[in-house]
């Protein structure tokens, strides 16, 4: 039951992606509750269920598209960051942050923290989502309810006082909300997160039950694609 830092890995290298195997994390937590605080029962929650199952089964990540907008994203978190240490405080980097509290580990990739008890998160926003940000958010101190999920999970994990979400936007004002932790959003999290922990460990059960049965189930190995390009 404990907070663990892991200073050791890369965001983005294949360490990092290996220590995220399997597990729930807050990027993603948002396809398990929905925006109403309710445990998620559509096809992306189903989906995300079996992508982790078959992580746990074969400790592999299938690899992902990185788009236009990711790369840009990559190239705006880092402007961000050095806005926001010129700015307001020095941020320092880790690697990933896991928690088991709970039972079971979830995990969390900050953008960075800052001091013994708060943590960034920068999001790359083109320009349209940015000038909203400053008209509809930024005067209530609030974020954009896209990023809730994901910002309490992170300061569920972590046991920060406070995460400061970067809205970045090349050639527009960046601006920064400050957020604290909300019980209510992160009890609905928690439930969540158990319910969809069983969920899978029954999924798991069962496939271990047709592995030991007489089912036309034939071993495959897997080819490592980018070595055959």
């Amino acid at each position: 039951m404990t907070v663990t830092y892991h200073d050791e890995f890369v965001q983005g290298e294949q360490a990092w992606m290996d220590a995220r195997c399997g597990l729930l994390t807050a990027s993603e937590m948002k396809l398990i509750v929905t925006p109403t605080l309710k445990i998620a029962s559509n096809d992306k929650e189903k989906s995300h269920l079996f992508e982790l199952l078959a992580q746990r089964i074969t400790k592999h990540v299938e690899p992902s598209y990185i788009s236009d907008a990711m790369l840009r994203g990559m190239d705006d978190e880092i402007d961000a960051i050095a806005a926001y240490s010129k700015n307001y405080a020095k941020v320092t980097k880790v690697g990933f942050v896991t928690n088991d509290k709970w039972g079971f580990p979830i995990g969390y990739s900050p953008d960075g923290l800052v001091g013994d008890n708060g943590q960034v998160e920068a999001k790359s926003r083109s320009q349209k989502y940015q000038v909203q940000t400053i008209c509809d958010f930024v005067p209530n101190e609030g974020i954009d309810p896209d990023y809730i999920i994901q910002v309490q999970t992170g300061l569920l994990v972590s046991e920060r006082d406070w995460c400061d979400l970067i809205s970045y936007s090349g050639g527009l004002p960046m601006a920064t909300v400050r957020v604290f932790q909300d019980k209510k959003v992160q009890d609905a999290i928690v439930e969540a997160a158990v319910a969809f922990e069983t969920r899978l460990a029954d999924k798991l059960a069962t496939y271990r039950a047709m592995l030991a049965s007489k089912a036309r189930l034939i071993p495959t190995v897997r080819k490592v694609y980018q070595e055959m390009i």
